[in-house]
C-alpha cells in the first residue's frame, strides 16, 4: 500500500512506497494547489508555470484501491 501526502501549506505532494515519512519517496511534486479525487484515482494537479495564465494541469494519477491519502496543513 502506497501513501500520498498532500500538504496544503507548502502546496506539495509526496508519494511514499509504504508508510508515510518512514519509507522511500517515489515521487515529489511542488506547486500543487489541489489533489482531485476522481472515481478510481487521486489526480495530482500542478500549476503550469510556462504560460501567463495560472493553469492547473494533471501530472499524476494514483489508484485509490492501493493508495492511502493524508492531508496535512
Amino acid at each position: 500500500m502506497q501513501t500520498l501526502v498532500f500538504n496544503t501549506s507548502t502546496k506539495s505532494a509526496k508519494l511514499y512506497e509504504g508508510k508515510a515519512e518512514s519509507s522511500e519517496i517515489l515521487y515529489l511534486y511542488n506547486d500543487v494547489p489541489t489533489v482531485k479525487i476522481e472515481e478510481n484515482f487521486y489526480q495530482v494537479m500542478q500549476v503550469d508555470g510556462t504560460s501567463v495564465e495560472e493553469k492547473r494541469v494533471p501530472v499524476a494519477r494514483f489508484p485509490i484501491a492501493n493508495t492511502n491519502m493524508l492531508i496535512k496543513k
